[in-house]
């Protein structure tokens, strides 16, 4: 909802101005401009990506309506899971999450977070690292292994975001092309009335607006967008690693989520009595 009220303000506030001014809004309706730059900035992004990211971008892309990274609520229920498998182990020991673990779409402690289950790469990190751990790896090779895993989910999440930046930076570019059209296009009217020969060169204008418009209003600020939410994704899986190491070096339940609480930043972090009151009432 954010992203569409900054959508809103960009378009509103430009419009407004314009028409303070008097400006004639029907000459900013050129089809001709927006075929050129939505072609232009297509066609460079089929060039550039391979068929797997273009498919990301587009499965990504309406995910730019809804809300923001994980919230406070969000982390109690994955420490709230987190403290359930640890405090099963400690009590019944490392084959008692075997099942768990292997199935968690069975698993009676998995269901009761549903949208953690959904989320199959956030169950596939937990349930991959937890194995390791009951297979008995040091705690050292282990966070070796979570590191290299967030390292390349931090790469990959970072590529959809540097292709559409990558457009959105060519757009001013594609402005001037078609600008320049139009310009040609004008030089064929020098014979008409002046109006005919001003509405021309205002029609060619609009493609250099447009392109700068798209660029800076729109485009730049969506990947800068997807690339904050894959930071957010990042602290998730750091707070996931952080508390499954502190367990593998024997840290009590509570304190290995509450390691894990440490590392969230402070707009989405829990605080420790918070984490405590949901960590027992869920007991």
């Amino acid at each position: 909802m954010i992203p569409l009220i900054g959508i809103g303000i960009v378009i509103g506030s430009i419009l407004t101005g314009y028409l303070i001014e008097e400006g004639n809004i029907y000459v900013l309706i050129q089809p001709a401009e927006f075929i050129i730059l939505g072609g232009a900035a297509l066609g460079s992004l089929v060039l550039t990506c391979p068929p797997n990211l273009l498919t990301k971008i587009v499965k990504i892309l309406p995910n730019i309506v809804k809300g923001g990274g994980p919230n406070k609520k969000a982390y109690l229920e994955l420490f709230n899971l987190l403290f359930k498998i640890f405090s099963k182990i400690k009590k019944e020991g490392l084959l008692a999450v075997e099942k768990d673990i292997e199935s968690p779409q069975e698993s009676p402690i998995f269901k009761e977070y549903p949208k953690i289950l959904k989320d199959r790469h956030i169950t596939s990190f937990i349930c991959d690292n937890l194995r390791i751990f009951v297979i008995g790896i040091k705690p050292h090779l282990m966070e070796e292994m979570m590191d290299m895993e967030m390292e390349t989910h931090h790469q990959e999440s970072a590529l959809a975001p540097a292709a559409i930046t990558n457009v959105a930076d060519s757009l001013p570019g594609f402005g001037i092309v078609a600008a320049v059209l139009g310009v040609v296009i004008t030089m064929g009217k020098m014979s008409e009335p002046p109006e005919v020969i001003g509405h021309s060169i205002a029609a060619a204008l609009v493609g250099t607006f447009l392109g700068i418009l798209l660029c800076y209003g729109f485009l730049s600020p969506i990947g800068n967008h997807l690339a904050h939410k894959g930071r957010d994704e990042s602290k998730y899986l750091e707070a996931i690693k952080t508390s499954i190491l502190a367990f593998s070096k024997d840290m009590p339940p509570q304190m290995a989520v509450e390691a894990g609480r440490r590392v969230l930043l402070s707009d989405a972090k829990p605080t420790f009595q918070e984490l405590e009151e949901t960590i027992r009432n869920k007991k």
